[in-house]
């Protein structure tokens, strides 16, 4: 889907650019990236709620066909991102089986880390002044799980999309902008590692990322 995605814009583009007589660009970029998460992970009939975050620099490529007032390109991350690598360690009080009032306490680490992969944003650029611009995307991208839950239990991976919105500043070549992008709602359901049945364990999330580019276009 994302390789259609990608083929789609960089032809409209192409069409756009003959059509139009406007400017084909292509340039690097080099986001420095605040990833936060919110959520609430129900595991057992009891339900927790936690965040994470991360601050990161993110670089990627870009190519768009730019007139004189509108831009339209896309944007791609070619490496991964961590949301968190925060591992969290739970203890769990049980009485025996027995019925008696020993007890026994378990400890547990359940250590929680996400990776956000393959992102491409697809954005147009509109000329607010002769140097300023507003812009206005749609991300995609991949979330991959690299969860380690001494329950046995698994979360799975998943596809995001979102939307972008920022505003930037024209330099010659050199170019400076702040975006924001706010991800769908995330909602996973984990099973057994080794059977795959399903559990009743589930994720809630909201991902969010808040990022300053500096860019060059060639």
């Amino acid at each position: 889907m994302k390789k259609l995605l990608i083929l789609v814009t960089v032809s409209s583009m192409l069409f756009v650019s003959n059509l139009f007589a406007a400017e084909f660009k292509f340039g690097v970029s080099a986001a420095l990236t605040q990833i936060e998460a919110d959520g609430s992970e129900t595991e057992g009939g009891e339900t927790n709620n936690g965040s994470a975050d991360n601050l990161v620099i993110i670089p990627s490529l870009f190519v768009e066909s730019a007139g004189d007032r509108f831009s339209l390109g896309l944007d791609y991350i070619p490496f991964k991102a961590d949301v968190s690598s925060k591992t969290k360690k739970t203890t769990k009080t049980e009485t025996s089986v027995s019925g008696t009032a020993t007890t026994t306490s378990t400890s547990r680490t359940q250590k929680a880390q996400a990776e956000l992969k393959d992102h491409t944003t697809i954005y147009v650029n509109t000329m607010l002044t002769d140097t300023y611009y507003l812009k206005l995307g749609y991300a995609t991208v991949d979330l991959i799980t690299k969860d380690s839950l001494d329950t046995g239990s698994k979360y799975g991976d998943a596809s995001l999309d979102g939307f972008v919105f920022g505003v930037g500043q024209n330099k010659g070549n050199l170019r400076y902008e702040v975006t924001y992008t706010d991800y769908e709602d995330l909602e996973l359901t984990s099973s057994v590692a080794r059977t795959g049945v399903t559990t009743n364990n589930k994720i809630k999330a909201d991902l969010d990322a808040l990022a300053f580019r500096v860019s060059y276009a060639f």
